[in-house]
């Protein structure tokens, strides 16, 4: 992955035009050679370099409107940019047109309703930020700067998935600007195919200015990590794949290979040492968590534990700290039924294998309440699936990008033949179109028909690609 050598001018159009573009945005207009250009360009992937001719900070639909005609008029690349955690950098391209939503983040909570309304820019913090206070959130991820718009346009899993679904099935409706620049709802009652397809389809059909989403009653919940020695690897890795497939559905823990930081509050002892984890969120009564996790503690005691009581938003922030914007970054996912003998003991070889102290692999469970839907029931097809595997190498330092890389290739081509088949869209790389196939299974013809109802010239483009199809 090369840093483009940029134009040494912007894609030919007449000044006057871009004026007159100008004049109808509220927001910045940031053009190659503006004093912030490099600052707003940057992707939270430093792996990914790319160098637009414009970027255009919106600050309300009209200006949506306004850069989508004028990147559909003069036929530039376009992409569209909320939380910019994209692992292939979707949220920027070269000589072309970024939508910037990141002044695009108001978050309004109707605790009456039950429904929280968010704009297309804003990050998980902000929503649990407003949503805190009432006693209300909704299923995203597990890093609190995350867009919303990315994760949930993908499926969104993370830790309230058992227990209320992934975002998309929390999702009531979007406001959304499609590439004829008109601005449409899609709900269950209007344009519901638009619905069905945003609903893990991803950013093909146009750009999503805000969401409507169910509140869901959260809190305080029993979470954090337990920590275990790499030679009880095995055994936590077996003991947290049975209680996952027979667990209630308050009962949530992601798996984890992981490197302890240098730091407080883990012990020195273990400082830099290849470690295994899991990640709780218990949404259940706090005064039932000893009786859940007391035979935990008893049965398979962990070397370092931190999970107790913690408010929601400081769960799903835990870990912020950790991954700062700038490290370089490289995904590989797949979705998985269960583990056998043989995938344990692949997964047991490459977790001690972390290539860097950043790298990790993450498991996250998706069967409870996410398994209840029709597997047509939305894009998002991985309705049989239990879990996700995430391998991820990151590190601050591009010099260790190749020996990551070849570690999360190794790794993923070892354990493929044992999944399903297909990975989660917003964790993988550019990987090509059978990928995205896969993906998405036999909900993909479906996908190709609806955009090309409304996106047919595909200009919404620069993201996992459904090609239009009539």
């Amino acid at each position: 992955m090369t840093a483009h050598a940029p134009t040494v001018t912007a894609p030919m159009i007449a000044d006057s035009a871009v004026e007159t573009w100008r004049a109808q945005l509220r927001g910045e207009l940031i053009a190659r050679g503006s004093p912030d250009y490099d600052e707003t360009r940057k992707l939270y992937n430093a792996m990914i370099d790319k160098h637009p001719a414009w970027i255009v900070r919106c600050v309300d639909a009209a200006d949506v409107i306004a850069a989508v005609n004028f990147a559909r008029d003069h036929q530039l690349p376009l992409a569209v940019r909320g939380g910019g955690h994209n692992g292939p950098g979707f949220g920027s391209c070269d000589d072309g047109l970024v939508i910037d939503l990141s002044r695009m983040r108001s978050v309004r909570v109707d605790p009456g309703a039950h429904t929280i309304r968010v704009e297309g820019g804003c990050v998980l913090g902000d929503v649990d930020h407003a949503g805190h206070p009432f006693g209300l959130t909704v299923p995203f991820g597990i890093f609190s700067t995350a867009g919303v718009g990315g994760l949930t346009l993908g499926g969104g899993i993370g830790y309230l998935s058992r227990k209320y679904g992934l975002s998309i099935d929390n999702l009531l409706g979007v406001d959304m600007v499609l590439a004829d620049g008109r601005f449409v709802t899609a709900s269950p009652d209007e344009n519901a195919d638009l619905f069905w397809a945003v609903r893990g389809g991803g950013g093909n059909f146009g750009v999503v200015t805000s969401f409507l989403f169910k509140g869901n009653p959260v809190h305080t919940v029993y979470g954090g990590p337990m920590i275990w020695t790499l030679d009880k690897a095995e055994e936590a890795l077996r003991f947290w794949q049975d209680l996952t497939l027979n667990a209630p559905d308050e009962v949530y823990g992601f798996f984890a290979f992981l490197t302890v930081p240098p730091g407080p509050p883990f012990p020195e002892q273990f400082h830099l040492q290849k470690m295994c984890a899991i990640v709780w969120c218990y949404t259940g009564p706090l005064e039932n968590a000893d009786a859940v996790f007391g035979p935990i503690r008893k049965s398979l005691p962990p070397s370092i534990d931190f999970c107790g009581p913690i408010p929601f938003p400081a769960l799903q922030s835990l870990f912020d700290a950790v991954y700062p914007p700038g490290l370089q970054w490289y995904w590989r996912a797949d979705y998985f039924k269960k583990l056998d003998d043989k995938a344990i003991a692949l997964e047991i070889k490459y977790g001690a294998q972390l290539p860097t102290p950043y790298s990790t692999t993450h498991f996250y469970p998706i069967n409870g309440a996410g398994s209840r839907s029709n597997k047509h029931d939305t894009a998002w097809s991985y309705r049989d699936a239990n879990f996700v595997q995430v391998i991820v190498g990151v590190d601050p330092d591009p010099a260790n990008n190749e020996r990551m890389i070849e570690w999360a290739k190794d790794y993923w081509l070892a354990l493929h033949p044992y999944s399903m088949g297909g990975g989660y869209v917003n964790m993988i790389m550019d990987e090509g179109q059978d990928h995205v196939r896969a993906a998405y299974r036999d909900n993909y013809t479906r996908l190709t028909q609806i955009k090309a109802k409304y996106d047919p010239h595909n200009l919404f483009r620069i993201n996992q690609n459904i090609k239009p199809v009539g």
